[in-house]
This record gives structure tokens, C-alpha cells and sequence, in this order.
């Protein structure tokens, strides 16, 4: 884990960014619940526990970056934002025993995790996911194919959820619009009748 946390706070230490809010989560926030419990899952900076935070909800950050957390603890305070941020390497067991009416990942994936993830959603609780596809058109992000979905994997991954909104572009019509290197899904745990 130690490696892992030294590679993350160099990547944050040594290049400076904006903590923003996927765009899956920023385009449909109207879908948001007015209050409850959400979850940042690998959060970074934590734009999305940031925003979370912002509309009402109470927001755990999850992420094994010191550095990132303590730059999302200074943006929490500055907004004056109740953000509980935990340092930490996300594993299945880290989700057990947890609930929330709201998990958002983006640009992180560990397949090993769907399962605990989609049990730590409460009924009637919302996954928004946004990572990098195989099929992406530029360098951005991982290029190791372990951190990259195949194409509609996230579909695959999360079936036993409903499905809201699902949006993966790849190399269909202008490749000058729209995002090409991301899948981005909704998805609601529904309590079989």
C-alpha cells in the first residue's frame, strides 16, 4: 500500500489541478437525492464529494492519497462543506459493513469491487461511474488495459442494478465532439418486489 500512496502523492504533489466533479455526476445532479449519504469512492481532490457536499448530502472521501485528501480537507473548510475524509486502500472489506444512498467513482476501477459496491447502495440508492474505455482516441489516463473497459462493461459489471443513463461514444460520428475516452453509467439498486 505504501508504494501505491507514494506514487498517488507524487501524481498530486507534482501536478497541480482543479478538484471538479465527473461530468456524469455534474450533467445529471438533478438525479441526486435531497439528503442522505454518499460516497466519493477513490475520490482524488473530490470535486464529486465536494459537489455531493454542496447538495445537502453527508459525504465520506475515500482515497489513499494523503495529499489529495489534505487538499480536499482545505476546500471543505474554505466552503465550510462537512466532508469526512478517509485515507485508505479500497478493498471489498473496506465497503462492508457501509451504506449509502449515493456512490460516485470516476476514473478509478478495480473490477474486484462491483459486488461490495453494489451492496454498500442502499434501496433505491444511485452508482454514478465515469472511467477511461479501451477504445479511447487519445494518451489520457491509464494505458495499462487492466484499468481500461472493454466495450458496455460497465453495463455487464453492474446488471443487477437498473439502469438510468448509459453513454459510451467510442469512434461512432465526429470524433471532434463529445467525449471519446470515457464510459459513463447510472445505475439504482431496486428492492425486488
Amino acid at each position: 500500500m505504501m508504494k501505491l500512496q507514494h506514487k498517488w502523492d507524487e501524481i498530486y504533489r507534482s501536478s497541480p489541478q482543479q478538484a471538479e466533479a465527473c461530468e456524469v455526476l455534474r450533467n445529471h445532479r438533478h438525479l441526486l437525492p435531497k439528503q442522505g449519504k454518499a460516497l466519493d469512492l477513490a475520490c482524488g481532490l473530490g470535486g464529486n464529494a465536494l459537489l455531493l457536499a454542496e447538495r445537502g448530502l453527508r459525504v465520506e472521501a475515500w482515497d489513499i492519497s494523503t495529499v489529495a485528501l489534505a487538499q480536499l480537507r482545505e476546500q471543505a473548510a474554505i466552503r465550510r462543506l462537512p466532508i469526512d475524509a478517509k485515507q485508505g486502500n479500497i478493498a471489498s472489506d473496506s465497503l462492508a459493513n457501509h451504506s449509502f444512498d449515493v456512490i460516485v467513482i470516476s476514473r478509478f476501477l478495480d473490477r474486484s469491487l462491483c459486488n461490495a459496491i453494489m451492496e454498500a447502495l442502499n434501496p433505491e440508492g444511485l452508482l454514478f461511474y465515469q472511467t477511461f474505455t479501451r477504445n479511447k482516441l487519445d494518451k489520457e489516463g491509464p494505458g495499462n488495459p487492466e484499468y481500461l473497459l472493454e466495450r458496455n462493461e460497465l453495463l455487464r459489471m453492474f446488471s443487477p442494478l437498473s439502469l438510468v443513463y448509459y453513454q459510451e461514444n467510442a469512434r461512432i460520428g465526429d470524433l471532434r465532439l463529445g467525449n471519446r475516452n470515457e464510459a459513463y453509467y447510472i445505475g439504482q439498486k431496486i428492492n425486488p418486489v
